[in-house]
């Protein structure tokens, strides 16, 4: 089994940053993809950033692109969302994600999830 652990979630004015980690342990393979989802209130669980380890790869959903930067450390099994000019419907849960396999973007398709971590952008 595969356990996420996740940090950086907290309150942060609009225009400010946060950066969120998450650590994946466990039975671990080179061929992983992690991913970053978020759920508001009353809103569906989206896609919002993702990498892959083999092939290398990153992508964001456009709502967040230019503002957050997905990267990742292969040899401890972390990726880190850096999320600069927050705005206040980037309010949501943050829920880091792994998978076996190449990256993906639907919610589905991941096999393993962390408990959230409550991102609160105020105006």
């Amino acid at each position: 089994q595969v356990q996420l652990v996740e940090s950086g979630g907290g309150l942060v004015q609009a225009g400010g940053s946060l950066r969120l980690s998450c650590a994946a342990s466990g039975r671990t393979f080179s061929a992983f993809a992690m991913g970053w989802f978020r759920q508001a209130p009353g809103k569906e669980r989206e896609f919002v950033a993702a990498i892959s380890w083999n092939p290398g790869n990153t992508d964001y959903a456009d709502s967040v692109k230019g503002r957050f930067t997905c990267s990742g450390e292969y040899a401890k099994n972390t990726v880190y969302l850096q999320m600069n000019s927050l705005k206040p419907e980037d309010t949501a849960v943050y829920y880091c994600a792994a998978r076996y396999g190449r990256l993906v973007y639907a919610a589905h398709d991941y096999d393993f999830w962390g408990q959230g971590t409550q991102v609160t952008v105020s105006s």
